[in-house]
């Protein structure tokens, strides 16, 4: 029954931790370009024939 003293605790400091870990990355612009990402891959600007591993 002690150990919940330690995990209690634990447990609301690590949420606590996620969640201004999730605020964090809201204000800094993380979520702001969801579509841009799967445009990017599908995109192949990037290849130049320079280079090229063969």
């Amino acid at each position: 029954m002690t150990i919940l003293v330690i995990l209690v605790p634990l447990a609301l400091a690590l949420g606590a931790l996620g969640l201004v870990a999730f605020m964090w990355s809201l204000r800094s612009g993380q979520y702001d370009d969801l579509e841009g990402a799967a445009v990017r891959v599908l995109s192949d600007d990037d290849i130049s024939g320079r280079g090229s591993p063969r």
